[in-house]
């Protein structure tokens, strides 16, 4: 029987930053999921508006106080319906034992505090690849189900893109900092008919902006004739995760085309921008993740440009 010591994180010291970033890493090793960690990018991470660390992560240790277990909550700021997403690692030696359990139970605590707090209905999820079969167990075992499913895709940069094509009138350029209202508004719009849609807040697109590996040249808007920002590909290049891995691999982050403006080719002009700039940047490979229920069918999209799937995983859901 481990004897296991839980304890929040209200302040972010640099010895647990280490301490969390080696379990991640040493879990990493093992896992394979492209999930490894620093002190800086925990820091970036953590320092998140949204994120309550007192009350949206926990550590567990053992009587030695060796960091074996990790939980952490992202919890929208708003919604009809709040989805907690629970995002957890177990040191590899302690797998199989009760820690995972104790670590959802935590989750559904914290998500029924919110629940209480907001007057709202609240649910907790995780996310799972569907080829790590330890984790699909873990959720199951818990009484959690699968309900919705994702790919990962990825396209090879050395391949020729097309140019991209924008209808008449519409211009491409970068966002900027004095967008930040704008922006948001869009993406709000944008998103608000997706499934597990919730709204975020000009704070939370502010703090994006002062992360160390935002580029603007990465952020895209298709501005209208009018003005509105019509569509927007935002990408991400991780230097650290690189680092890693040996690969030389970008993100297309988000990719919108904002309602009213839909069916004129901007989703396509937008990804293919947002390709060309991943390459300017020196990227080999592109990859992005698309919901299989799309309402818009991007994975058409994504596949009429070259994309193919990578791997497929699962949000697995439960009620708190």
């Amino acid at each position: 029987m481990i004897t296991l010591t839980m304890r929040p994180l209200a302040i972010a010291t640099e010895t647990d930053l280490e301490a969390i970033a080696h379990l991640l890493n040493t879990c990493e090793e093992v896992d394979r999921l492209d999930e490894g960690s620093s002190v800086s990018e925990l820091r970036t991470e953590f320092d998140v508006p949204s994120l309550d660390k007192a009350r949206d992560i926990r550590l567990w240790e053992d009587a030695d106080g060796k960091l074996i277990g990790f939980g952490e909550l992202g919890i929208p700021e708003s919604g009809e319906v709040i989805d907690g997403w629970l995002w957890y690692r177990v040191h590899p030696s302690a797998r199989g034992s009760s820690l995972e359990r104790q670590i959802v139970a935590w989750g559904e605590q914290r998500m029924r505090e919110v629940g209480l707090e907001r007057g709202v209905r609240v649910q907790l999820r995780c996310g799972v690849r569907d080829d790590k079969p330890y984790y699909i167990t873990v959720a199951e075992s818990c009484g959690f189900r699968a309900d919705r499913y994702f790919l990962t895709m990825e396209r090879s940069l050395a391949e020729p893109i097309p140019e991209p094509q924008f209808p008449a009138g519409f211009t491409l350029r970068q966002a900027s900092h004095q967008d930040a209202e704008a922006w948001m508004e869009m993406y709000n719009q944008t998103f608000i008919d997706h499934w597990n849609h919730h709204d975020i807040t000009v704070e939370r697109v502010k703090y994006s902006l002062t992360t160390p590996n935002y580029k603007p040249e990465l952020d895209l808007v298709a501005v209208a004739p009018d003005g509105t920002f019509a569509g927007f590909c935002y990408c991400a290049i991780h230097p650290e995760d690189n680092d890693r891995t040996g690969r030389k691999e970008g993100w297309i982050g988000i990719l919108g085309t904002r309602r009213g403006f839909r069916k004129l080719g901007l989703a396509r002009a937008m990804l293919l921008s947002g390709m060309q700039q991943l390459k300017a940047a020196g990227m080999d490979t592109a990859k992005l993740g698309v919901d299989t229920q799309n309402p818009n069918n991007a994975s058409h999209l994504y596949e009429s440009v070259g994309f193919r799937k990578l791997y497929s995983s699962m949000s697995y859901v439960k009620d708190v």
